[in-house]
């Protein structure tokens, strides 16, 4: 299913929903069952985004450490998996999924993830969607006793329903990895119906997921296959990672002009070689800057990698250039050099975790025009704010960090 679909059905089908469920719940909530103490069973809930599971690691690592014993559950859309299972925090029977390719897909795995839910008797459930009714349509079906989510509070717009136990103030101007660490602060109030928290969440407390350890087997396959594309290519070379695509949300793509010429500027050093990269979808975008480069030394890697390949990828590599996209958030697990350009969303909130990540953000008035008060959905088509940022900026910084190596 397209995105705009996905919008459609979360408006048209998921409010009256969720003012439906509202009224049930008012009924029921005397009869809802206690959650033991302390809590045993808790499932996040993160559907739509790759990133942020990598994103949402502080808030789980943070549980484990204050329930030793609990056991986790995550809920993702089946082609994000992976963003999960990277972390290995989650065993993996306890990672569900559900299939977006088909409307009878969807809906049929929905059905199937809400018995599972309510099978598993979980104790907490933490929606971290931004205001998405399926998620707090989830959240409440799974009938768990202690249900924690964004809340609008005052705001227009954006409802929801009254199905969460602990409504969280959404903070446009804090890092969403703080925004979802707070969901585990607020388990020790019963019940939480008010914005205001007590305390703040220094930087420090951010806990990064540990680097992503390659097999040396994967990384001698990788090599093979890099081989059998591009026979010049020696691991004495820089390797040089171009991410051109920007999902399905291509409003936040660099513009592809510009990935060209800064290509052409990389592969004018005999010592560079330029990889690109992508998913099956983004071939069309790819093979675009494939062919205006016509370079010996450019590599066609789109749709060519499994994940843990992807992943071996950036262990091998010495830099990557890509739009804010799930590869930008993947790349901050390794020692890889990362430079991600922000534009219509803000690296206040999304920035990568880690040190290694450079932002390329012009930082326009109108930034950020995607926000969860939008649903993402931009009327923007002219993504002026990323076509401001110069090829000379990005390749005097690249070409700075290459001479450090």
């Amino acid at each position: 299913m397209n995105i705009n679909l996905v919008r459609k059905i979360d408006f048209w089908a998921g409010i009256p929903a969720c003012w439906l469920l509202t009224l049930v719940n008012r009924f029921i909530k005397p009869l809802v069952r206690r959650a033991p103490q302390p809590p045993e069973k808790f499932l996040f809930i993160e559907l739509s985004e790759m990133g942020s599971a990598i994103l949402a690691y502080p808030a789980m690592k943070a549980l484990k450490k204050e329930y030793p014993s609990a056991e986790l559950f995550f809920l993702i859309f089946e082609k994000n998996r992976a963003s999960v299972d990277i972390l290995r925090l989650i065993p993996e029977k306890n990672v569900l999924v559900i299939r977006e390719k088909t409307l009878f897909s969807f809906l049929a795995d929905c059905l199937r993830v809400i018995i599972r839910m309510r099978k598993e008797r979980m104790d907490c459930v933490f929606d971290l969607e931004l205001f998405a009714r399926i998620t707090a349509l989830f959240t409440f079906l799974s009938a768990a006793p202690i249900r924690i989510g964004f809340h609008k509070f005052r705001m227009e717009g954006l409802y929801r329903g009254n199905l969460h136990t602990h409504r969280i103030q959404y903070n446009y101007q804090q890092h969403i990895s703080k925004s979802f660490l707070s969901f585990v602060q607020v388990l020790r109030y019963p019940e939480k119906d008010w914005p205001a928290m007590d305390e703040t969440i220094p930087d420090q407390e951010i806990e990064t997921a540990s680097h992503y350890q390659a097999a040396e087997s994967g990384i001698a396959r990788l090599w093979e296959k890099l081989h059998g594309l591009c026979p010049e290519i020696n691991q004495g070379q820089k390797l040089i990672i171009l991410n051109p695509s920007a999902g399905e949300i291509p409003i936040r793509a660099w513009p592809v002009e510009k990935y060209i010429e800064l290509g052409k500027r990389i592969l004018s050093d005999p010592r560079n070689v330029v990889i690109l990269i992508g998913a099956g979808a983004d071939w069309e975008t790819t093979q675009q800057v494939h062919r205006s480069l016509n370079h010996e030394r450019c590599v066609q890697f789109t749709g060519q990698t499994t994940f843990p390949e992807l992943m071996d990828l950036f262990i091998v590599c010495d830099l990557l250039i890509t739009n804010d996209s799930g590869p930008a958030h993947f790349a901050s697990l390794t020692p890889i050099r990362n430079f991600v350009f922000f534009g219509p969303e803000t690296p206040r909130l999304y920035s990568p975790l880690g040190k290694n990540t450079q932002i390329l953000y012009s930082d326009f008035p109108c930034s950020p025009c995607l926000t969860a008060y939008n649903h993402r959905n931009t009327p923007c088509r002219d993504n002026k704010c990323l076509q401001a940022i110069p090829v000379d900026e990005v390749y005097d910084l690249v070409h700075s960090h290459l001479l450090k190596e």
